[in-house]
């Protein structure tokens, strides 16, 4: 396996977190947000015009808007940079009134460079094409009236925010408000207010497996911090009344799986918890979540199957004490619950990675979709979900997974 140094070299590999036995190493305001639109603009300006990638369309019946705003909790440290308070920029996502107005940017211009600059096979058009991509949701919209189940998502080691755009625009459509965080110094590039463009220190530092503990305990510790933020007595979101406090879960990718779970071992507040293919750094308490629900969503593999290589998603199947469910996806490898490989597909970029997936990359969105949804309305919402109850012919490629505790 290779060291975080050698991983950092490339985007695919450096979302990538395994932790597992045989494979020790790893690899506030609104203003913020007018701030970060004005560079950005400047440097759109200088990009060559080009076509963007077609982000697939969300499958809900409201259109979607967004608004970004810059967080800091002056109670922490951070973890990689001590002398620095702990730092997130979050994208909210929410159902919105129209349609009405400009799209809202994929990525920085600034961003997207960093990206595609571990990528080794990266061609010379592939940045303008990602800075012309736009999402599916209107730049400060306003919100569906009512009050909607909030949903956190959280990217992988290494991944920005960006990364989880599909699901989070999907849940958006179907009535959630998806909050998308990015965590200070674990991506490749993100932009924060002032024009600082911080990196992945992490990528440099993280090299036990103590060091991927302590980071998904500060992930949980950042959507808690966030919580607070939009639901306390001074929100940060102006749009904040329009979240059900009494409705929130969490999700991710990778770490950000894993930081789900940590997340809800810590606050009550968070009802439900998806791991996307992430080891758990920070193991499932051994008297488990408060019977809470939790779903286990990854690679039908060697490593994310009963007994594989990954030993802590069979720990913490053990330990989880309420509704759960174990679903493995036939033909992805770790990055297919991500955008990358839509992003690589259509920018022309080969897929760097020891597995190659079979699935076909729009394929793997709507299935993480409709099996994310499925989750969130049953367990946020009381819907009754038969897709969750077994396999379905309608889609084959999901394995319920049901090892003995």
């Amino acid at each position: 396996m290779k060291s975080p140094r050698t991983l950092r070299t490339a985007a695919a590999a450096a979302l990538v977190v395994a932790l597992t036995a045989a494979a020790p190493a790893v690899a506030q305001s609104q203003s913020a947000q007018s701030q970060s639109q004005s560079a950005q603009s400047q440097v759109l300006q200088e990009a060559p015009a080009a076509a963007g990638v077609v982000l697939p369309r969300p499958t809900g019946a409201f259109p979607t808007g967004r608004e970004t705003l810059h967080l800091v909790d002056r109670s922490r440290a951070d973890l990689w940079v001590p002398e620095r308070r702990r730092e997130l920029m979050v994208d909210m996502y929410y159902p919105a009134r129209s349609s009405a107005g400009a799209p809202a940017p994929y990525a920085d211009p600034r961003e997207a460079r960093l990206l595609l600059e571990g990528v080794p096979d990266s061609h010379a058009d592939a940045l303008a094409e990602l800075t012309a991509t736009r999402t599916h949701s209107v730049a400060g919209a306003r919100p569906q009236r009512g009050k909607h189940p909030l949903v956190v998502l959280s990217p992988g080691f290494g991944g920005p925010r960006y990364t989880l755009t599909t699901l989070a625009e999907d849940l958006a459509s179907r009535g959630y408000v998806v909050a998308v965080v990015d965590h200070a110094h674990e991506s490749l590039g993100t932009v924060f207010p002032g024009g600082r463009v911080l990196t992945c220190v992490a990528c440099e530092k993280a090299e036990t497996l103590e060091d991927m503990r302590k980071a998904t305990v500060q992930r949980g510790q950042d959507i808690a911090f966030l919580l607070d933020r939009l639901t306390g007595p001074r929100p940060a979101w102006r749009h904040a009344a329009v979240i059900d406090r009494k409705r929130i879960g969490a999700a991710g990718h990778s770490l950000g799986g894993a930081s789900a779970a940590s997340a809800m071992a810590r606050d009550p507040r968070v009802r439900a918890g998806i791991n996307m293919d992430g080891s758990f750094g920070d193991p499932v308490p051994a008297d488990g979540l408060d019977g809470r629900p939790f779903m286990m969503l990854g690679t039908h593999s060697s490593v994310h199957l009963p007994d594989g290589q990954d030993p802590t998603w069979s720990e913490a199947w053990r330990n989880l004490d309420g509704w759960k469910r174990w679903l493995s996806v036939e033909g992805t490898d770790h990055l297919t619950f991500s955008d990358i490989p839509v992003l690589f597909d259509q920018l022309g970029i080969p897929y760097d990675s020891e597995t190659q997936p079979t699935i076909r990359p729009e394929r793997a969105v709507e299935l993480v979709r409709v099996y994310v949804a499925a989750f969130f309305d049953l367990h946020l919402r009381g819907l009754p979900q038969p897709l969750l109850d077994g396999p379905s012919p309608t889609t084959p490629e999901v394995h319920f997974n049901a090892p003995a505790d």
